[in-house]
């Protein structure tokens, strides 16, 4: 393994500041496609999320020189994307107007995770469920869960990310498991459905 990619991403970044652009790219390496699915799960668009996520990473080039280890660089780089899907948001005519820890989230957490190219059918026809009990969240619940579960940011980290106190990221969170739970179970997702594919039973 490259001793680049034992590095932490702050130290990554810091030589990065330097001029080392072999740190950027394994940076990018590293977190392009944890940004990539938060944003196609924010803005609900594959192609829309592509030009923001390269926006994001262009404005941790402008940022480099003037970069400093006041917090974790993973937390900056996705509170960049969160802004800038927000700014997007505010200018497109398209915008939808409304565009998971509780008892069972489990499992309706590990059914928003990304699936691997071998998974069985049952994923891919749980998937367009999932992607619709999603989209239908409000847009606050909906972004703290995929800030929590696909860029595995801390609770304190969403609160910094979103400008919110951390009570209220974690009551959104909890709401949107809940809701989750509700709308996929009216859209048929059963405790079968969610073990047929290897995860733990919804409540």
């Amino acid at each position: 393994m490259p001793v680049e990619d034992r590095e932490s991403d702050e130290r990554l970044m810091l030589r990065f500041r330097g001029g080392d652009s072999v740190a950027f790219e394994v940076l990018v390496r590293r977190h392009r496609t944890p940004v990539f699915s938060f944003l196609v799960r924010l803005v609900g668009d594959r192609g829309r999320a592509e030009d923001l996520c390269q926006d994001a990473f262009l404005r941790v080039v402008k940022a480099a020189p003037d970069w400093e280890e006041r917090a974790a660089f993973r937390t900056w780089l996705f509170t960049i994307a969160r802004n800038l899907a927000a700014d997007e948001a505010r200018r497109s005519v398209f915008r939808r107007a409304d565009p998971l820890d509780t008892p069972g989230g489990e499992a309706v957490r590990a059914a928003a995770a990304d699936p691997l190219p071998d998974r069985a059918a049952a994923s891919a026809q749980l998937r367009p469920r999932l992607e619709a009990a999603l989209a239908a969240l409000p847009a606050e619940q909906r972004e703290v869960f995929l800030l929590r579960e696909h860029a595995g940011l801390r609770f304190a980290e969403i609160a910094s990310a979103t400008g919110t106190p951390e009570n209220t990221v974690k009551s959104r969170m909890r709401y949107a498991l809940e809701a989750l739970r509700e709308k996929l179970a009216a859209l048929g997702v059963s405790a079968d459905d969610a073990e047929a594919d290897g995860r733990s039973a919804l409540p």
